[in-house]
């Protein structure tokens, strides 16, 4: 990867999502999401409905209550490929999380939302497609916003629907300026900011190499609990991703990634760690990723500044192909996923290299 000393400019967007319904072993909970299309081009209604019987403060971070540039749909081709996703994905840290991170849905209530996918996804041309939302949502009691520490998993139904490739190009997106449009903001790190960052990358690419070989044959059981699988070959895509990641963070001067230590595109908000925008391989660390993490810790299922590195890093497709997306936020949230799920949740590698050098 390239440890950038310069900034760049840029004016984004983005969309992604999340749905579903579960029980749980503590309370009946349940999450009812449903899409539907509308006149517009790619353009889909997402309607949220609380089934259960507890109020409930909902983690919108990352899904499709998200406000933010964020992947809020999966969204396929008619020959099952994913379309190319523009937007942004970020790490969250989970303490004191702000209010305005959540979004608080009474039994029996329900919210409708509106999706302009063609924002963020490049609908090359005319043809049939196909959306849904599937993760799982972190939760709060009724108006607090205090983590439960469970979550709810979710899965909407799968709307198919034409989608007319010209009208989507119309529609603005989210990433308005090309590269070379881009202006330089500032000249670069502080010494303390490219300290911390360097120890971060070193830390990152030990921390992946151990993580890859315990994928690769370490405990069948410990793997399982992350990505909900013994099977040999998905070990084998998680130790390949886990080892890619590895080599990126080993170099601060080659490679596919461009790694920043200031908010370039300002997307830095209130618990926004870091970020990274796939589609132009760029990380970009907040400034709370420098004053609020320790620079690598031994609790359990905790956050630091290596983990959270490792987590952006495989948001890059140019790490690892295909990138990893936000499915899931935190330990009781990524465990509550399905394999496939989990395979391509960020936080699920995160997770599970933490584990493995803190001896989860």
């Amino acid at each position: 990867m390239h440890f950038l000393r310069i900034s760049l400019g840029l004016a984004a967007l983005s969309a992604f999502g999340n749905a579903a319904v579960i029980e749980n072993s503590k309370r009946a909970l349940g999450l009812e999401v449903t899409l539907a299309p509308t006149e517009n081009a790619a353009e889909v209604i997402a309607t949220i409905k609380n089934v259960g019987a507890q109020d409930l403060n909902l983690l919108k971070a990352g899904t499709f209550l998200d406000s933010a540039p964020v992947q809020k749909l999966s969204v396929v081709d008619e020959a099952n490929a994913p379309v190319a996703f523009s937007g942004i994905f970020r790490s969250m840290q989970y303490s004191a999380l702000a209010p305005d991170y959540f979004h608080f849905l009474a039994a029996g209530a329900e919210y409708t939302t509106t999706i302009e996918a063609a924002a963020v996804h490049d609908f090359v041309q005319s043809g049939t497609y196909s959306f849904a939302a599937e993760g799982a949502m972190p939760f709060a009691i009724g108006n607090s916003t205090e983590l439960s520490g469970e979550a709810v998993a979710f899965k909407s139904n799968t709307l198919t629907m034409a989608v007319d490739g010209a009208a989507a190009a119309l529609v603005p997106k989210a990433i308005g300026m090309s590269l070379n449009e881009r202006t330089v903001l500032q000249s670069g790190c502080s010494s303390s900011q490219s300290s911390s960052t360097r120890t971060a990358l070193t830390n990152c690419a030990s921390l992946a190499r151990a993580a890859s070989s315990a994928a690769s044959s370490g405990s069948a059981s410990k793997f399982s609990e992350y990505f909900k699988t013994t099977a040999a070959s998905t070990r084998s895509t998680v130790a390949a991703r886990l080892t890619a990641v590895a080599n990126q963070c080993a170099s601060t001067t080659s490679g596919a990634t461009k790694y920043y230590c200031t908010d370039v595109y300002g997307y830095c908000d209130t618990n926004v760690l870091a970020y990274t925008i796939p589609s132009t391989n760029e990380i970009v660390n907040c400034p709370i990723y420098y004053t609020d993490l320790p620079a690598l810790t031994s609790s359990c299922h905790a956050q630091d500044r290596a983990t959270t590195t490792l987590h952006e890093m495989t948001h890059a497709p140019g790490t690892y192909s295909p990138g990893t997306a936000d499915n899931a936020y935190g330990y009781s949230a990524s465990v509550a996923l399905s394999s496939a799920r989990a395979v391509l949740n960020a936080d699920s590698y995160a997770l599970y290299a933490n584990a493995i050098y803190a001896g989860c």
